[in-house]
């Protein structure tokens, strides 16, 4: 009995099909969008080099053209060279907030973890009072006390994140705390302190990088959220969130001023979001693999 030999075509399929589950057009769009916003932050000159606050007046809430592909606004400026200018701030809160939170999240969490019942008591009652309140209503309520500005907001935005970092350190952190190799490092005299340098913090690592990519997009919806309601940066200061509660007046005589900004903020959003689900995914396989 012979077997029947398979076409070619029927023989490549799988390996065609596993290429391009591995091309993963979204993912490689997703780091595309990221360094544009990366370029547009650090180098915005490169992308628009024109002055995102010149004013012409004549020229007020043109639609997306041929001299400005997006389109101008109220006061006639370049609504794409805002866009592109307005990146700095906007991700500069997102990234900032993002990095206070986990510096916070890990000391708190940390000291949590080799502190003692008390102190862990104590610290968790506060965090998870903290962590009741929405993120946005809680930042709210730091602006308000500090006052508007782009400095502000980057604070009370990392305040308002920080104690879901501090919780998964200390998760992190007790998973870990009686192992062998833990003990012994405090009982030769290292502390506990040395102990959550060389052991605990770097067990949290993984997941805490997992969390602060995740959070920068969510940092930016915040971030973006206290400019639309007035308590960010100045007028006439470029900002994605300042940009949408300007353009939304516009909006029945032209729709560009404020629906570009809305997807400059939705795609890197989005954008960060999904490398960090991937980078999430890839963590968890390597963990699968680690384990014998």
């Amino acid at each position: 009995m012979t077997a029947t030999a398979l076409p070619p075509t029927a023989l490549g399929a799988p390996a065609r099909n596993r290429r391009l589950r591995a091309l993963r057009p979204g993912l490689a769009l997703c780091w595309l969008v990221l360094a544009l916003v990366t370029v547009a932050t650090l180098w915005p000159h490169l992308l628009a080099s024109g002055d995102p606050d010149a004013t012409h007046v004549t020229q007020a809430l043109h639609g997306p053209g041929a001299a400005h592909p997006f389109g101008t606004d109220q006061l006639g400026r370049d609504v794409y060279t805002r866009v592109v200018h307005g990146a700095r701030i906007s991700v500069t809160v997102g990234v900032g907030s993002t990095a206070l939170a986990l510096g916070l999240g890990a000391f708190v969490g940390g000291l949590a973890s080799i502190g003692g019942r008390w102190v862990d008591e104590a610290l968790m009652r506060v965090t998870d009072v903290l962590l009741a309140f929405p993120g946005t209503l809680l930042a709210l309520l730091v602006v308000a006390m500090l006052g508007p500005g782009t400095g502000h907001s980057l604070i009370a935005i990392g305040l308002s994140a920080a104690p879901g970092f501090a919780r998964l350190v200390r998760g992190q952190a007790l998973a870990i705390r009686d192992a062998d190799y833990v003990r012994t490092t405090v009982t030769f005299g290292r502390g506990r302190l040395d102990a959550y340098l060389r052991h605990l913090l770097p067990n949290a690592l993984p997941p805490l990088l997992v969390l602060a990519t995740i959070n920068v997009g969510v940092s930016i919806i915040a971030g973006a959220s206290l400019s639309f309601l007035g308590l960010g940066p100045a007028a006439p200061t470029a900002e994605w969130g300042a940009m949408l509660a300007q353009g939304q007046q516009f909006l029945g005589v032209s729709w560009a001023v404020a629906v570009f900004p809305g997807l400059a903020v939705t795609a890197t959003v989005v954008a960060v979001n999904v490398v960090g689900r991937d980078l999430q995914r890839r963590l968890a396989g390597r963990d699968r693999h680690a384990r014998p």
